[in-house]
């Protein structure tokens, strides 16, 4: 039984090779790539090693982060004190070891502490910290004034804006999120998708314009997350590994694939760059590269530069994926073979078993 279990599979392995033979093997690129430093076709006019170009001005998409810092934001008159703001108080009047000058921020509740027991709302009375949140920088001044004439006679008393809490909302890191806009605090969303570093910046400006005069803001992008190419790397029956890498501006096949890890036993040097066309009539476009050219003889003719939605695909060793496919075709059939024996096997032995234990007892 053995003999014929091994001849059937023997006979199978046969069959299944001449059947793949013919099919696992084929490319669609390799009339192009099998032999690239003789073969492959050379783009002299593409952007290269030794030959690139500036990239164009970047557009802005999500998830683009970016940086608006403050320079210069005046409030459009009349303007009300919000919490966090800052201002500066002067007076005259007050005692030397008492005085209440210098620059006092708005508390979260609304409030400011000119301490010295000025915080008193009467004399030898409750501490009561003095609000002046949504109030004018006259109202201000003239609420201070007449919480120190409690203390003092005739205090006289300036105020004056130092700095407000929209420095903090609006400068720092913004997000670009999936609609397009960055938030600015509680001023609100602007739309930036779709626009260049300057238009960006005038879109925050003339936003802005309605509660401010004249703003000026610095905008710049932090994070490059919308521009990336690709490295595809064919798993040779295992499952492709797809990595995204970002744009630095000067990337090439050699540095995208210096990024990765390492090309393992079951890659080839087969590889090419698929450039998406920039509209469905004009096609993809395929840059083969000269591995061993680059890499050997430090040819950049092949060594091509990188552009946003790149996809460097690194292709399978035929061999390997051939046996992959060819393991995956047995391997269900030893397994049923396999437990096709070991019942055999079981049963044979229990045969025996049954067989000696009889004689023994005819005995």
């Amino acid at each position: 039984m053995k003999t014929h279990n091994y001849q059937f599979v023997a006979l199978f392995t046969i069959l299944t090779c001449s059947f793949m033979g013919c099919h696992t093997l084929s490319q669609p690129m390799d009339r192009y790539i099998d032999h690239p430093e003789h073969n492959a076709p050379v783009y002299t006019e593409q952007p290269k090693e030794l030959q690139m170009v500036t990239m164009p001005d970047y557009v802005i998409e999500p998830p683009d982060l970016l940086s608006v810092q403050v320079v210069n934001l005046i409030p459009k008159a009349p303007y009300t004190l919000h919490p966090l703001d800052t201002i500066v108080v002067e007076t005259t009047g007050l005692p030397e070891e008492q005085p209440v000058i210098g620059e006092y921020t708005i508390g979260i509740d609304g409030t400011v502490t000119l301490g010295f027991g000025y915080d008193e709302q009467t004399l030898g009375g409750t501490y009561r910290p003095l609000r002046i949140a949504g109030l004018t920088i006259p109202e201000a001044q003239a609420v201070i004034r007449e919480r120190l004439a409690v203390h003092v006679q005739n205090p006289v008393v300036w105020v004056r804006l130092a700095g407000i809490s929209a420095h903090q909302e609006i400068s720092g890191e913004h997000l670009v999120a999936p609609d397009g806009t960055i938030t600015l605090g509680g001023y609100g969303r602007v739309r930036v998708v779709g626009m260049t570093v300057d238009q960006a910046k005038s879109a925050v400006q003339s936003f802005l314009s309605d509660r401010f005069a004249n703003p000026e803001v610095a905008l710049d992008v932090y994070g490059y997350n919308s521009k990336v190419y690709y490295v595809v790397l064919q798993g040779a029956g295992l499952g492709d590994r797809v990595v995204p890498m970002p744009i630095t501006g000067k990337d090439t096949a050699l540095d995208a694939l210096s990024q990765i890890d390492s090309l393992s036993s079951a890659s080839s040097t087969r590889m090419w760059i698929a450039r998406p066309g920039p509209n469905s009539q004009c096609g993809d476009q395929i840059l083969p590269i000269d591995w061993q050219g680059i890499t050997q003889r430090g040819d950049v003719a092949t060594n091509y530069q990188l552009m946003p939605g790149d996809r460097v695909f690194v292709a399978e060793n035929k061999l390997v994926a051939f046996d992959t496919a060819l393991a995956k075709l047995i391997s269900p059939i030893e397994r049923v073979l396999g437990v096709t024996l070991l019942g055999t096997q079981t049963a044979r032995t229990i045969h025996l078993y049954n067989q000696r234990n009889t004689g023994i007892n005819n005995f």
